[in-house]
C-alpha cells in the first residue's frame, strides 16, 4: 500500500514568507494556521514504516515535528524511519533541509549527478558525514529502486525523468559544477509500488507542459504538479520581482499554455498543485482563482495532507 503525506505546499519562503506583506501572507497572518504552508516536500512509503522524502525544504525540522509518522520509535535514543532523500533539483527549497539531517542518522541521498556536483562543491553539505549519509547517483529513463538503511529492498521503484526547466537561480551568470550541457537540473519522478503497481507522479518544477510529458501522465492516479504562480506575470504585477514565472522554470496554473488547460484532457484521478507560491491568489479558499481551479479538478493541499493508493 502506497502512503504518501504532504510535508509541505509552498515554493520558496512558505506562506506567510517572512519578509513579505503581499495579500496572501497577509491573508495567512490574521487566520491562523489555516492558511500557513511550509515549503514543498512529499514523504513516500510503501509499508507505513519505513520512508522516503522527494526534496529536503528548508522547513524540514518543523515538517518532521509536525509529522507523527516520521518521528523516532518510541523507546529509540536515536532513531529515524527517514531511509533516503530523493531530489528532483538544486535549488535552496529543495536541498537546504539535508543540513537538518546531520546528526549521523544512515540514510541514502539520491540525486542527478549535475545536483550531486553541486552539493559536492559546496562544502556546507560535508556536514552530512559520507559514513553515514550515502550519496547516489541516479540517471534520467532508468528506474531504481531506493534501499532501507539496512540494505533491505523497499519494494519500491523511483523512475527519473527529465522536464522542462533549469538550473538553480543562485547559478545564474556562474559556470554549472555539474557541466552546462544535458537535462538533470529539473527532474519529475513517477514513484510505483512495486506490490501493487499503484504509482503516482512528483512534479515540483516544470516550465512548460510538453505532449511527452502529457503522454507520461495520462491515466495517473495521483499527481503533484507545479503550481507556482497563477499567470506568469502575476509577480511582477503584484510588485514582488521583475521575472515571469516561466523565467522561472514554473509554468502558470491559468492561461492557454497553463497546467490546468494543457492538462484537461488527460485522464487523472486525482491532481494536486504544489510548490504554490505566496503571490498565487488560487492559495485564498474564497478567491475565483481557487474556485476555478477546484472546478476544473484540482486540490490546492494543507500541510500534513495523507494519501493512500
Amino acid at each position: 500500500m502506497l502512503r504518501v503525506v504532504v510535508l509541505g505546499a509552498a515554493a520558496g519562503g512558505g506562506v506567510p514568507q517572512w519578509n513579505c506583506g503581499c495579500e496572501g501572507c497577509r491573508a495567512a497572518r490574521s487566520a491562523g494556521h489555516e492558511l500557513e504552508r511550509t515549503q514543498a516536500s512529499v514523504a513516500f512509503s510503501g509499508d507505513g514504516e519505513h520512508w522516503f522524502l522527494i526534496n529536503a525544504s528548508p522547513d524540514l525540522r518543523q515538517q518532521l515535528n509536525a509529522t507523527p509518522q516520521l518521528h523516532p520509535k518510541a523507546g529509540a535514543l536515536r532513531h529515524t524511519p527517514i531511509a533516503g532523500v530523493i531530489l528532483t533539483n538544486s535549488e535552496v527549497d529543495a536541498v537546504a533541509g539535508l543540513l537538518s539531517m546531520r546528526e549521523s542518522s544512515p540514510f541514502t541521498i539520491y540525486a542527478h549527478d549535475k545536483v550531486l556536483a553541486i552539493l559536492t562543491s559546496n562544502s556546507i553539505f560535508n556536514v552530512l558525514n559520507e559514513k553515514h549519509v550515502r550519496r547516489q547517483p541516479m540517471a534520467i529513463g532508468e528506474p531504481f529502486e531506493p534501499r532501507l538503511t539496512d540494505g533491505v529492498r523497499s519494494g519500491l521503484e523511483v523512475l527519473p525523468f527529465a522536464v522542462s526547466g533549469k538550473s538553480a537561480w543562485y547559478l545564474e551568470g556562474k559556470a554549472h559544477p555539474g557541466g552546462e550541457t544535458g537535462d538533470g537540473d529539473t527532474l519529475g519522478l513517477k514513484i510505483t509500488d512495486k506490490a501493487t503497481g499503484k504509482c503516482f507522479y512528483f512534479i515540483a518544477a516544470c516550465a512548460e507542459v510538453t505532449d511527452a510529458l502529457k503522454a507520461e501522465l495520462d491515466g495517473a492516479a495521483l499527481v503533484f504538479f507545479d503550481g507556482t504562480v497563477w499567470q506568469d506575470d502575476e509577480m511582477i504585477k503584484a510588485g514582488l520581482s521583475h521575472k515571469t514565472g516561466k523565467s522561472m522554470g514554473h509554468v502558470a496554473m491559468s492561461g492557454e499554455a497553463g497546467a490546468i488547460s494543457r492538462l484537461a484532457d488527460l485522464t487523472l484521478d486525482r491532481k494536486i498543485f504544489l510548490h504554490i507560491n505566496n503571490s498565487n491568489p488560487a492559495l485564498l479558499p474564497a478567491s475565483p482563482e481557487r474556485k476555478a481551479a477546484e472546478a476544473a479538478g484540482w486540490q490546492i493541499p494543507a500541510d500534513g495532507t495523507e494519501i493512500v493508493l
